[in-house]
Protein backbone atom coordinates (compact mmCIF):
# COMPACT_ATOMS: atom_id res chain seq x y z
CA UNK A 1 0.00 0.00 0.00
CA UNK A 2 1.21 3.52 -0.77
CA UNK A 3 1.87 5.58 2.31
CA UNK A 4 -0.31 8.45 1.07
CA UNK A 5 -3.27 6.05 0.78
CA UNK A 6 -2.55 4.68 4.25
CA UNK A 7 -2.58 8.20 5.67
CA UNK A 8 -5.74 9.13 3.77
CA UNK A 9 -7.52 5.97 5.00
CA UNK A 10 -6.64 7.04 8.53
CA UNK A 11 -8.11 10.52 7.98
CA UNK A 12 -4.76 12.34 8.30
CA UNK A 13 -5.72 14.91 5.67
CA UNK A 14 -6.41 15.61 2.02
CA UNK A 15 -4.06 14.34 -0.69
CA UNK A 16 -2.44 17.78 -0.89
CA UNK A 17 -2.09 18.03 2.90
CA UNK A 18 -0.63 14.53 3.12
CA UNK A 19 1.96 15.30 0.45
CA UNK A 20 3.07 18.35 2.43
CA UNK A 21 3.18 16.40 5.70
CA UNK A 22 5.40 13.72 4.16
CA UNK A 23 7.65 16.23 2.42
CA UNK A 24 8.11 18.04 5.75
CA UNK A 25 9.55 14.85 7.24
CA UNK A 26 6.78 14.44 9.79
CA UNK A 27 6.09 10.82 8.82
CA UNK A 28 8.41 7.98 9.80
CA UNK A 29 8.32 4.31 8.78
CA UNK A 30 9.97 2.03 11.33
CA UNK A 31 11.81 5.04 12.73
CA UNK A 32 13.09 6.31 9.36
CA UNK A 33 11.74 9.46 7.75
CA UNK A 34 9.54 8.89 4.71
CA UNK A 35 10.35 11.42 2.00
CA UNK A 36 8.13 10.08 -0.79
CA UNK A 37 4.30 10.04 -0.51
CA UNK A 38 4.29 7.21 -3.05
CA UNK A 39 6.53 4.84 -1.10
CA UNK A 40 5.05 1.42 -0.40
CA UNK A 41 4.50 0.07 3.09
CA UNK A 42 2.97 -2.99 4.73
CA UNK A 43 0.38 -1.59 7.16
CA UNK A 44 0.21 -4.92 8.95
CA UNK A 45 3.94 -5.00 9.73
CA UNK A 46 5.44 -1.51 9.39
CA UNK A 47 5.20 1.07 12.19
CA UNK A 48 3.99 4.38 10.80
CA UNK A 49 4.23 7.51 12.96
CA UNK A 50 3.18 11.14 12.61
CA UNK A 51 5.25 13.57 14.67
CA UNK A 52 6.37 10.64 16.80
CA UNK A 53 2.89 9.24 17.47
CA UNK A 54 2.13 5.79 16.04
CA UNK A 55 -0.82 5.66 13.64
CA UNK A 56 -2.89 2.54 14.24
CA UNK A 57 -4.07 1.11 10.93
CA UNK A 58 -7.84 0.89 10.53
CA UNK A 59 -9.02 -0.52 7.24
CA UNK A 60 -12.67 0.07 8.10
CA UNK A 61 -14.51 2.26 10.59
CA UNK A 62 -17.63 1.46 12.61
CA UNK A 63 -19.77 3.91 14.59
CA UNK A 64 -22.91 3.75 16.71
CA UNK A 65 -25.13 6.83 16.41
CA UNK A 66 -28.20 7.71 18.42
CA UNK A 67 -30.00 9.24 15.46
CA UNK A 68 -31.99 12.35 16.36
CA UNK A 69 -35.35 13.14 14.82
CA UNK A 70 -35.12 15.56 11.91
CA UNK A 71 -32.06 13.99 10.28
CA UNK A 72 -32.15 11.77 7.21
CA UNK A 73 -30.46 8.41 6.80
CA UNK A 74 -28.53 9.11 3.64
CA UNK A 75 -25.23 10.55 2.47
CA UNK A 76 -26.74 13.66 0.86
CA UNK A 77 -30.19 15.26 1.08
CA UNK A 78 -30.10 18.88 -0.01
CA UNK A 79 -31.39 21.15 2.74
CA UNK A 80 -31.86 18.43 5.36
CA UNK A 81 -29.10 17.38 7.76
CA UNK A 82 -27.87 13.86 7.04
CA UNK A 83 -26.65 11.35 9.61
CA UNK A 84 -23.27 11.32 7.84
CA UNK A 85 -22.90 15.05 8.47
CA UNK A 86 -23.23 14.40 12.20
CA UNK A 87 -19.95 12.46 11.97
CA UNK A 88 -18.14 15.02 9.80
CA UNK A 89 -15.52 15.61 12.51
CA UNK A 90 -14.28 12.03 12.06
CA UNK A 91 -13.19 12.88 8.51
CA UNK A 92 -13.83 9.33 7.29
CA UNK A 93 -14.53 8.87 3.60
CA UNK A 94 -17.39 6.76 2.22
CA UNK A 95 -19.34 6.38 5.47
CA UNK A 96 -22.85 5.06 4.92
CA UNK A 97 -25.73 4.27 7.28
CA UNK A 98 -26.63 0.61 7.67
CA UNK A 99 -30.23 0.71 6.51
CA UNK A 100 -32.53 3.67 6.96
CA UNK A 101 -34.55 5.26 9.71
CA UNK A 102 -37.34 7.66 8.81
CA UNK A 103 -36.63 11.36 9.27
CA UNK A 104 -38.79 11.54 12.39
CA UNK A 105 -37.46 8.27 13.87
CA UNK A 106 -34.77 8.20 16.54
CA UNK A 107 -32.38 5.59 17.84
CA UNK A 108 -29.72 3.08 16.91
CA UNK A 109 -28.02 3.57 13.58
CA UNK A 110 -24.72 2.01 12.53
CA UNK A 111 -22.48 3.89 10.10
CA UNK A 112 -19.53 2.24 8.39
CA UNK A 113 -17.32 2.22 5.31
CA UNK A 114 -17.25 -1.60 5.37
CA UNK A 115 -19.42 -2.42 2.36
CA UNK A 116 -19.44 -6.17 2.96
CA UNK A 117 -20.78 -5.84 6.51
CA UNK A 118 -23.30 -3.23 5.43
CA UNK A 119 -24.61 -5.57 2.73
CA UNK A 120 -24.90 -8.50 5.15
CA UNK A 121 -26.86 -6.47 7.69
CA UNK A 122 -29.39 -5.06 5.26
CA UNK A 123 -29.77 -8.12 3.03
CA UNK A 124 -33.42 -9.31 3.13
CA UNK A 125 -32.24 -12.92 3.24
CA UNK A 126 -30.44 -12.38 6.55
CA UNK A 127 -33.62 -11.44 8.50
CA UNK A 128 -31.68 -9.40 11.06
CA UNK A 129 -34.01 -8.54 13.95
CA UNK A 130 -34.62 -4.85 14.69
CA UNK A 131 -36.34 -3.85 17.94
CA UNK A 132 -38.29 -0.60 18.15
CA UNK A 133 -39.92 1.31 20.99
CA UNK A 134 -43.29 2.51 19.72
CA UNK A 135 -45.70 5.00 21.27
CA UNK A 136 -49.12 4.52 19.75
CA UNK A 137 -52.18 6.73 19.48
CA UNK A 138 -54.40 4.14 21.18
CA UNK A 139 -53.72 1.23 23.54
CA UNK A 140 -53.15 -2.09 21.81
CA UNK A 141 -55.46 -5.01 22.48
CA UNK A 142 -54.35 -8.62 22.84
CA UNK A 143 -55.86 -9.21 19.42
CA UNK A 144 -53.73 -6.41 17.95
CA UNK A 145 -50.59 -7.97 19.45
CA UNK A 146 -51.45 -11.38 17.99
CA UNK A 147 -52.05 -9.82 14.60
CA UNK A 148 -48.74 -7.96 14.62
CA UNK A 149 -46.90 -11.11 15.64
CA UNK A 150 -48.58 -13.28 13.02
CA UNK A 151 -47.83 -11.03 10.06
CA UNK A 152 -50.07 -8.33 8.61
CA UNK A 153 -51.09 -7.06 5.20
CA UNK A 154 -49.49 -3.63 4.73
CA UNK A 155 -50.42 -3.32 1.07
CA UNK A 156 -47.40 -5.09 -0.42
CA UNK A 157 -47.45 -8.27 -2.46
CA UNK A 158 -47.17 -10.39 0.71
CA UNK A 159 -47.80 -10.00 4.46
CA UNK A 160 -45.01 -9.03 6.82
CA UNK A 161 -42.94 -11.77 8.40
CA UNK A 162 -43.93 -12.87 11.91
CA UNK A 163 -42.76 -10.30 14.47
CA UNK A 164 -42.38 -10.16 18.23
CA UNK A 165 -44.54 -7.65 20.10
CA UNK A 166 -44.87 -6.94 23.80
CA UNK A 167 -46.30 -3.97 25.68
CA UNK A 168 -44.27 -2.58 28.59
CA UNK A 169 -44.48 0.48 30.80
CA UNK A 170 -42.56 2.61 28.29
CA UNK A 171 -44.62 1.49 25.28
CA UNK A 172 -44.80 -1.23 22.64
CA UNK A 173 -41.58 -3.13 21.95
CA UNK A 174 -41.84 -4.43 18.40
CA UNK A 175 -39.16 -6.56 16.77
CA UNK A 176 -39.33 -7.00 13.01
CA UNK A 177 -37.15 -9.05 10.67
CA UNK A 178 -37.49 -7.05 7.48
CA UNK A 179 -36.89 -3.48 6.41
CA UNK A 180 -39.82 -2.49 4.24
CA UNK A 181 -40.66 1.15 3.57
CA UNK A 182 -42.26 2.72 6.70
CA UNK A 183 -42.90 -0.83 7.89
CA UNK A 184 -43.60 -0.21 11.57
CA UNK A 185 -45.94 2.68 10.83
CA UNK A 186 -47.80 0.64 8.22
CA UNK A 187 -48.09 -2.35 10.56
CA UNK A 188 -49.74 -0.20 13.21
CA UNK A 189 -52.03 1.35 10.62
CA UNK A 190 -53.04 -2.18 9.61
CA UNK A 191 -54.45 -2.75 13.12
CA UNK A 192 -56.23 0.61 13.16
CA UNK A 193 -53.62 2.52 15.13
CA UNK A 194 -51.03 5.25 14.56
CA UNK A 195 -47.39 5.69 15.52
CA UNK A 196 -46.73 8.84 17.55
CA UNK A 197 -43.09 8.14 18.43
CA UNK A 198 -40.59 5.61 17.09
CA UNK A 199 -37.12 4.71 18.30
CA UNK A 200 -34.87 1.82 17.29
CA UNK A 201 -33.32 0.13 20.32
CA UNK A 202 -31.54 -2.88 18.88
CA UNK A 203 -30.19 -4.34 15.64
CA UNK A 204 -29.33 -8.02 15.77
CA UNK A 205 -27.67 -8.50 19.16
CA UNK A 206 -26.36 -4.93 19.30
CA UNK A 207 -28.26 -2.61 21.66
CA UNK A 208 -28.18 1.19 21.62
CA UNK A 209 -25.86 2.60 24.29
CA UNK A 210 -28.26 4.34 26.73
CA UNK A 211 -25.57 6.91 27.58
CA UNK A 212 -25.69 8.35 24.05
CA UNK A 213 -27.99 11.36 23.79
CA UNK A 214 -29.74 12.01 20.47
CA UNK A 215 -27.10 13.19 18.00
CA UNK A 216 -24.20 11.63 19.91
CA UNK A 217 -22.09 8.80 18.55
CA UNK A 218 -19.04 6.70 19.34
CA UNK A 219 -16.93 3.96 17.80
CA UNK A 220 -18.09 0.40 18.19
CA UNK A 221 -16.02 -1.71 20.56
CA UNK A 222 -14.49 -4.95 19.21
CA UNK A 223 -17.03 -6.88 21.30
CA UNK A 224 -19.95 -4.93 19.80
CA UNK A 225 -18.60 -5.38 16.29
CA UNK A 226 -18.46 -9.14 16.83
CA UNK A 227 -22.19 -9.07 17.62
CA UNK A 228 -22.91 -7.79 14.11
CA UNK A 229 -20.78 -10.37 12.30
Amino acid sequence: MRIDKFLADNSIGTRKEIKAIVKAGRITVNGERAGDPGMHIDPEKDIISLDGSVIEYERFHYYMLNKPAGTVSSTREGASVTVVELLAAENVKNLSPVGRLDKDTEGLLILTDDGALLHDLISPSKHVGKEYLVHTEKPLSDSDIRTLEGGVDIGDDKPTLPAHAVTREDGLHLTIYEGRFHQVKRMLEAVGNKVLYLKRLRMGDLTLDPSLAPGEYRRLTPEELSLLR
